[in-house]
């Protein structure tokens, strides 16, 4: 019975040690090698994604983003950050920028502001 236990409680262990590390490495579902955008905090609600520049986002996510994931590829000479701008076609001022793998679940200054990105060598 003790050995039963034993097993049941290592078992138990090993698949909740796997549900939180899936948990805190997948906190933003943004598929690889993309630039991610959802509606609300913490990467909730519409998500937009692209894997190139936009200069004109589409009108339900523009003005209406509030996390950001940048899931690019990174390597020697790739423009594998993200800046996203005010205005359509990189105008205005830049809201936010984010490094390769960086995850954004909300930034006060930019939310509500993104209508626009380019991809580049740095920020």
């Amino acid at each position: 019975m003790k050995r039963l236990l034993a097993v049941s409680a290592a078992a138990l262990l090993a698949v909740t040690a796997g549900l939180a590390l899936a948990t805190a490495a997948g906190a933003a579902e943004c598929p690889a090698g993309e630039f991610c955008v959802w509606q609300d905090a913490n990467f909730g609600g519409q998500r937009a994604n692209w894997s190139g520049d936009d200069g004109w986002w589409e009108s339900w996510i523009s003005d209406t983003d509030s996390s950001w994931a940048n899931h690019g590829i990174s390597g020697p000479g790739i423009k594998d950050h993200v800046q996203v701008y005010e205005s359509a076609w990189q105008g205005g001022s830049m809201t936010i920028c984010l490094a390769p793998g960086q995850e954004v679940g909300y930034d006060g200054a930019a939310n509500d502001r993104g209508d626009s990105h380019i991809w580049s060598t740095g920020c």
